[in-house]
């Protein structure tokens, strides 16, 4: 199986850009982040503080989480329910970003990224993807962005979405979550060994993709 692991910062276009690409060469897209949402709604739900570890590890038994892919989209089941749009809220991101430092949370998605990379040809992005999850992938990519440009980014999808926000506030977030992910004792947001840096700041949805399958198609067929 190939895998082309895309990492990057909160924001950066990763799961939109991602899909497009894995849509173009033919691959299964996983967003890992996904996942690290599924299991802060989880801990939301059930009242707990998402950054204590001492709460959160107990209940990771209690979390039934699976993928499902309906043609060629994924789909997130927490205990037997369709969570994919609940999941992209701002309360869950930064329940997220808490989980997603807490190592007893990464080992237990950990088996599970690697069961549908071992499967599919996938484009995979996340966090630590290329460093940690499937450092021997064919094609390594960190994808980035100006902080202020992501925030405007994800500014304008709430606001699409209907939720009433502040930009101050959104760029505020943001910058906690790049502090957390970049500072976290376990697998920190770093560009992976050899990746290919690809800051998107000013491009269009269309060039972003157009770059990243470009990147990923030259590399493919360096490897083969």
């Amino acid at each position: 199986m190939t895998a082309v692991a895309i990492d990057g910062p909160a924001g950066a276009g990763k799961s939109t850009i991602a899909r497009r690409a894995a849509r173009e060469i033919g691959f299964i897209y996983v967003d890992t982040g996904a996942l690290y949402r599924a299991v802060g709604l989880f801990m939301l739900q059930q009242g707990v503080d998402a950054s204590d570890a001492r709460a959160v590890t107990p209940l990771l038994r209690r979390v039934q989480l699976t993928l499902t892919f309906q043609n060629g989209e994924q789909k997130v089941i927490l205990c037997g329910e369709d969570v994919s749009g609940a999941i992209r809220t701002a309360e869950v991101s930064m329940a997220a970003s808490n989980v997603s430092a807490i190592p007893a949370v990464r080992d237990f998605l950990f088996s599970l990224q690697k069961d549908i990379a071992r499967n599919n040809d996938v484009v995979m992005d996340g966090r630590d993807i290329g460093t940690v999850v499937l450092p021997d992938a064919q094609v390594k990519i960190f994808l980035t962005a100006s902080p202020e440009e992501r925030a405007r980014r994800r500014y304008e999808q709430m606001i699409k979405k209907g939720e009433r926000v502040d930009y101050d506030d959104v760029l505020s977030d943001l910058k906690t979550r790049d502090y957390n992910d970049s500072h976290r004792a376990v697998a920190p947001l770093v560009p992976a060994a050899a990746a290919v840096i690809v800051d998107t700041t000013g491009n269009t949805l269309e060039q972003s993709v157009k770059q990243l399958v470009a990147i990923i198609k030259e590399n493919l067929q360096y490897h083969k």
